[in-house]
C-alpha cells in the first residue's frame, strides 16, 4: 500500500495525516482540493469517524442539532432527527470520505506511538505500534479532543473486579444484561446517554456520582419529510446554522471583550440565576427529595460540559435505579466499596470515567513528538504551558499542524473549527511547496505574540472557570489551572486568523544544506 522508498533522504508521503476522525476526513478533503494527492491518512481503529466509529454504546447520540454537526462542503439535508443516533452519524463520516475519494488513503490498524522530525531530510518519521514506519515531509495530527479512553479510573482494585465490565469506547453489545445488577462508575457526557437507554432492561442500576452534571431538556424529534425538502433547497442549511453561529460569536465575544469590572459582576449573576432556575426544573422532574439534592449542581451552566436529556433525570424515579455520592474507596473482586464502608455487589461495572483530553498537559507523553533539534512537546507543555500559533501550529516543530490544539474550540460544532484549521495547514503546505522549500516552521516571535494576546483575551475565562468554578473538576480548565480547551475570541476571529493569516509568520527553510532531500511531486 505504502509507495517505496527510493532514496534515504525522500520520504514515502508529501502529508501524512493521523487520525480518519471528522478532523482527518476534512483535511484529507482539502488536501486534495488543493493538488496534493501523494498522501496517507493513518487510523488506528478500523473505519473512519474517529469517536463515532469507536463508540458505540446504548443511546449514543449527537448532543448539538445536526445542522450544526456536518461538513460545511457536504450538507446532509435528510438527517432522521434533529440529534441523530451515533450510527446515523457514523454512516455520515463513511459516506463523506468515500463521496471525496480519500477513502482509500486510510490505513487502517495504523496506530502512531510516535512522531521524529528528521532534521537533515526535513521531514517525519512515524513510528507505528506494529513496529512499521511511515515518513512524510507534512505531518497533520488530528486526533481530535478526546485522545484516548483513560486507562486508570484512579480507583484502587480496578483489575480485581471479576464481572462483566462494559465501556464505552469497546461496548459489548453481545453481553445481556437484562435483570443483571449494574454500577456504573461517571455521569458525564457519556453515561447521561447510557444510564436512560439501559435503565428500563437492567435488574438494578446504581449510579456513582463524584460531581452533579447539568442536564437540560433535548428538543429532539424526527424530522419531517416536508422539513427535508427545505432544507435541500441551496443557501437554507447555511443560512440557519451561519445564523447560529453569529449568536454564539457575539456572546463569546461579549464574554471575552467585557471589561473584567463588568464581567465579573456579570457572570457571578449568572450563575446564580441558572442555578436558581436548574433546581425550579429538578423540582418537576425528579420526584425523591434527596436524590433531587444531590443532582443539584453548585456550579455553572458552563463551568463542565453540560449535557442534553429527557431520559437522565427520569431515570431517577425508576424503582430500580439508585445515586450514590458516599466516595468510593475501592474496587473489588465482587463490586464497589464506598468510604462508608457499605459494599456494593455488581454482576456488570460501567466504566463511564471519560477520556485523556488535548488541553492537559498529562496528554503529550514525553518523547512521543520530537522535533527540531531534540524538541520535545510534552516538555514544552509541562514547563511552558499549553499553546500554539492559531491553535495549530509549535516553533520547534516544523512541518506539523494540529487540528485540534490548544486553546482551540470557539463554541461551534467541531466540524466547523477542524475546518478552518485544516485550511491553515493545508494553506501553510502550499505556500511551502511554492516557495520550493522543504520545511516551514512558525516563527518565534509570531508564536510568541499570538500566545500572549490570547492568554490576555482568556481573562474572564479563567476567572470563571478557575476562580468562580474553581471547585469544580472540568476538563475545560487544565492541571496547570489555565483555560486552553475554549478559544477566547469569537468563532469569525479564529477562522480569519487560520484562513488569512500572515505567510511570512512562518519562516521557510530553503538551505543548502537540505539541498540532498529530493522533493516529493504532488
Amino acid at each position: 500500500m505504502s509507495p517505496a522508498v527510493t532514496e534515504t533522504n525522500t520520504p514515502q508521503y508529501e502529508v501524512a495525516v493521523i487520525g480518519a476522525g471528522p478532523g482527518g476526513i476534512a483535511a484529507g478533503i482539502k488536501l486534495r482540493k488543493a493538488g496534493i494527492d501523494n498522501m496517507v491518512i493513518l487510523e488506528r481503529s478500523g473505519d473512519v469517524g474517529g469517536s463515532w466509529h469507536e463508540n458505540h454504546y446504548p443511546g449514543l447520540g449527537v448532543d448539538i442539532p445536526a445542522l450544526a454537526y456536518q461538513y460545511s462542503f457536504a450538507r446532509n439535508a435528510h438527517w432522521s432527527r434533529v440529534f441523530p443516533l451515533g450510527a446515523e452519524v457514523k454512516r455520515y463520516h463513511v459516506n463523506v470520505a468515500r463521496r471525496f475519494g480519500i477513502y482509500h488513503k486510510v490505513r487502517f490498524h495504523a496506530e502512531v506511538e510516535r512522531e521524529e522530525y528528521d532534521d537533515a531530510g526535513r521531514f517525519w518519521t512515524l513510528h507505528l505500534r506494529d513496529g512499521s514506519t511511515v515518513t512524510a515531509r507534512f505531518v497533520i495530527s488530528a486526533v481530535g479532543a478526546f485522545v484516548r479512553p483513560k486507562a486508570d479510573v484512579g480507583i484502587p482494585g480496578q483489575a480485581s473486579f471479576r464481572g462483566k465490565i462494559q465501556l464505552p469506547a469497546d461496548w459489548d453489545h453481545d453481553y445481556d444484561m437484562r435483570g443483571k445488577s449494574v454500577g456504573i462508575i461517571g455521569t458525564g457526557a457519556s453515561a447521561v446517554q447510557i444510564i436512560p437507554a439501559i435503565a428500563p432492561e437492567v435488574g438494578q442500576l446504581t449510579v456513582f456520582q463524584r460531581t452533579p452534571v447539568w442536564s437540560i431538556p433535548k428538543p429532539d424529534f424526527e424530522v419531517p419529510r416536508a422539513v427535508q425538502r427545505i432544507l435541500e433547497v441551496p443557501g437554507v442549511q447555511a443560512g440557519l446554522h451561519g445564523s447560529a453561529l453569529v449568536v454564539i460569536d457575539l456572546a463569546l465575544r461579549v464574554a471575552v471583550k467585557a471589561p473584567m469590572k463588568y464581567a465579573r459582576p456579570a457572570m457571578d449573576r449568572f450563575d446564580a440565576v441558572c442555578i436558581a432556575a436548574y433546581r425550579r426544573y429538578l423540582d418537576r422532574v425528579v420526584r425523591d427529595p434527596e436524590t433531587r439534592a444531590q443532582l443539584t449542581p453548585d456550579f455553572g451552566v458552563i463551568a463542565k460540559r453540560p449535557t442534553m436529556s429527557n431520559g437522565y433525570l427520569r431515570s431517577y424515579n425508576r424503582d430500580n435505579v439508585s445515586l450514590v455520592t458516599t466516595p468510593i474507596e475501592k474496587i473489588t473482586r465482587t463490586g464497589i466499596t464506598t468510604r462508608d464502608k457499605v459494599r456494593h455487589p455488581f454482576d456488570v461495572l460501567i466504566l463511564a470515567t471519560g477520556y485523556e483530553v488535548f488541553s492537559d498537559p498529562e496528554t503529550y507523553r514525553p518523547g512521543t513528538v520530537v522535533g527540531r533539534n531534540g524538541f520535545d512537546l510534552a516538555e514544552f507543555y509541562t514547563k511552558e504551558g499549553l499553546q500554539a500559533y492559531q491553535s495549530v501550529s509549535v516553533h520547534g516543530l516544523p512541518n506539523r499542524w494540529t487540528l485540534v490544539g490548544p486553546y482551540s474550540w470557539t463554541g461551534s460544532g467541531w466540524h466547523a473549527f477542524v475546518e478552518m484549521t485544516a485550511d491553515h495547514a493545508v494553506r501553510a503546505i502550499t505556500e511551502t511547496r511554492r516557495r520550493g522549500a522543504l520545511a516551514c516552521e512558525i516563527r518565534k516571535d509570531a508564536a510568541d505574540a499570538y500566545h500572549r494576546r490570547i492568554y490576555r483575551q482568556g481573562e474572564s475565562m479563567r476567572y470563571y472557570l478557575a476562580e468562580l468554578n474553581g471547585h469544580v473538576p472540568t476538563y475545560y480548565r487544565n492541571s496547570q489551572g489555565d483555560t486552553t480547551y475554549v478559544r477566547p475570541s469569537g468563532f469569525f476571529e479564529a477562522r480569519r486568523g487560520n484562513r488569512r493569516f500572515p505567510l511570512d509568520d512562518y519562516q521557510y527553510d530553503t538551505a543548502d544544506s537540505a539541498a540532498n532531500a529530493t522533493r516529493i511531486p504532488a
